[in-house]
């Protein structure tokens, strides 16, 4: 590893820490209603789409008809998608000519945007049209706001007295949406652009190869079976390739947005694509905008709470998690793979190669800033990548795998991790507090047996469905058919996928064949069931906390703002977080690493 990746790891890392507290603050403000610099421009756009949708922003909701919000506004998302898929050969914007999508594959896409997942089992400049991408795709990302909603709620729920709201979705999610994700994703867009990122709706163009190439393609008659020569050999013919079409589109506005949020890729290879990413500086900032809000949300809970220092725990929790997992991911890929070193390939990092593996990895980057943008895009549920992660060494693998199995609670998406690390917080007090005796509460209001039962269902639904969707994969034929390695890499490649949509991370192994009505059909019911499952239970207990009293501190008081707790809170999240994948991670990842040669993997 050199010192200029370590600069640049540390570099991003410093920014997304400075930035925590004033950005913190700032979406702190606006979830409270209070005023911000964008009020002039953005209050008379909040009054009227107040209007046009007939919302009164002043009255509250309880947990239950706020959940009745988010589930209405998400079935009706996924409906106009599903439909606008269906009739794209029809709609406007598409002079690529793109036919309409295949009604399970439409089905998939649609569970995998509403459910801020953004799972794409199709190629974006191959498949989908102009229009599909801004109008169907985009606004699914700006409206991640809906689980910056339910965090917020959770957030009132804990900070509220004896009272019985938690809030307007619909107010949140406006709020969200218009003060936070569309000026970031503007000022990105804009950074982008100038930094080459396509921006047009012009057709793809077609440009001539400056080093023209040739393959050899098999002749077929006209029903498909191969063409013999007299001796039985299939006939071939030389193909000249002279020309490449390149995909062109509104990219700079969907990347922007998609970093913030969700990650889906305005091409098949995301941010690795130089037209989606073109210099380490679109790269650097792409980078940090993956964690951005999501570490500012440590931030703004501390300040709703009254008491910062419990943000800036959590993220010293997050971070005590991260760093080792950062580390094992950069040393592996740096290290290389320790078969072409039997071999006696020279793997070294030299001043003429970069070293290490660099398979899957665009050599704009390399090896640091692309083990970094997989770590942090997996802690935060961004699920977008630079570099191709079915490419990686076993243990480079395992770190993205290990993040999404922790529930994504390290830094966390845009809402979802957060509140899904005070649910983690929560089950700690409460076994801290039983240990030792003293009232299982924490910031001074009681956990009892409702508020387990539902911190309970978010800790395991999604282990749950990852594992029974892998299992069913496994043993089924038609879940076997989409895989394209074999042995424990292969059974990989079906955990990190179902693990993938139960987190709704949306980043994949690409090895595994996803456009089947196999996975189309199961994979959908995964995204829905890890986002829902765990949104409602959420909801649930900020409905319950709520209602709660305050007790003062006194000397039986757990404090929840020191480094001894943040210690145990670092150890219930991967003992309770982690465990019940320890199995599955021994048939995939752990056994293959061994089986490369444990002993070399870090020389």
């Amino acid at each position: 590893m050199t010192l200029t990746g370590w600069l640049q790891i540390g570099a991003v890392l410093a920014v997304l820490l400075v930035s925590a507290k004033p950005l913190g603050a700032y979406m702190a403000r606006v979830y409270a209603g209070e005023r911000t610099l964008l009020d002039p421009v953005l209050r008379p756009v909040e009054r009227l789409l107040y209007r046009c949708a007939g919302v009164q922003p002043e009255h509250e909701m309880d947990w239950r008809t706020y959940t009745v919000a988010l589930l209405s506004f998400t079935l009706a998302g996924m409906f106009l998608l599903y439909a606008m898929l269906r009739l794209q050969a029809a709609l406007p914007l598409n002079p690529q000519r793109f036919p309409s999508i295949d009604p399970m594959l439409a089905f998939n896409t649609a569970a995998s945007y509403v459910s801020a997942t953004e799972w794409q089992n199709f190629g974006g400049e191959t498949a989908m049209s102009y229009l599909t991408q801004i109008v169907g795709f985009v606004p699914k990302a700006f409206v991640s706001g809906a689980g910056m909603a339910i965090m917020v709620a959770l957030f009132r729920g804990i900070v509220r007295v004896e009272g019985r709201t938690i809030g307007n979705f619909w107010v949140d999610l406006v709020r969200g949406t218009l003060y936070i994700f569309l000026p970031l994703a503007a000022v990105l867009a804009v950074f982008l652009a100038s930094q080459g990122v396509v921006q047009t709706f012009s057709p793809y163009k077609t440009a001539t190869l400056v080093e023209p190439t040739s393959y050899e393609q098999p002749i077929t008659d006209a029903s498909g079976k191969p063409v013999l020569d007299a001796q039985g050999h299939q006939k071939t013919t030389t193909v000249k390739v002279t020309e490449q079409q390149m995909a062109l589109g509104p990219m700079a506005s969907v990347v922007a947005i998609r970093q913030f949020t969700n990650g889906g890729g305005f091409t098949n290879v995301n941010s690795a694509h130089p037209f989606e990413n073109p210099t380490p500086l679109s790269n650097f900032f792409e980078t940090i905008a993956m964690a951005l809000i999501p570490i500012a949300s440590c931030y703004m809970f501390g300040r709703m709470v009254g008491n910062t220092r419990q943000g800036w725990a959590l993220i010293v929790a997050m971070t005590i998690i991260f760093m080792p997992l950062l580390v094992t991911a950069v040393g592996a890929e740096q290290a290389g793979n320790p078969l072409l070193t039997a071999a006696g390939v020279d793997q070294q990092a030299t001043a003429s190669q970069p070293g290490g593996n660099m398979e899957g990895k665009e050599v704009r980057f390399g090896i640091a800033a692309s083990a970094l943008w997989g770590a942090l895009t997996t802690a935060a549920s961004n699920g977008s990548a630079n570099s191709m992660y079915d490419s990686y060494t076993p243990a480079g693998g395992f770190v993205p795998l290990f993040l999404m199995h922790t529930g994504e609670v390290v830094y966390g998406g845009v809402g979802s991790g957060m509140y899904g690390m005070l649910v983690y917080v929560i089950v700690a007090a409460f076994v801290a507090g039983l240990m030792i005796g003293r009232r299982p509460e924490y910031l001074g209001k009681k956990i009892e047996a409702f508020e387990m039962k539902m911190a309970t269902l978010v800790v395991l639904v999604m282990p749950a469905v990852a594992l029974a969707a892998t299992a069913i994969a496994v043993l089924t034929t038609a879940g076997r058919a989409g895989i394209f390695n074999p042995g424990p890499h292969g059974f990989t490649e079906i955990l990190y996928a179902f693990t993938s949509m139960a987190n709704n991370n949306g980043s994949a192994f690409a090895g595994l064949n996803g456009n089947t009505p196999f996975y189309n059909l199961v994979g959908a019911v995964v995204m829905l069931a890890g986002r829902f499952w765990v949104a409602i239970p959420a909801l649930a207990m900020a409905g319950s906390f709520v209602g709660k009293r305050r007790w003062p501190a006194s000397a039986g008081t757990l404090p929840t703002d020191t480094w001894l707790f943040v210690l145990w809170l670092v150890t219930v999240i991967i003992i309770v977080g982690t465990l019940s994948f320890l199995p599955a991670l021994a048939l995939g990842p752990l056994v293959e690493h061994f089986l490369m040669g444990a002993g070399t993997m870090f020389k």
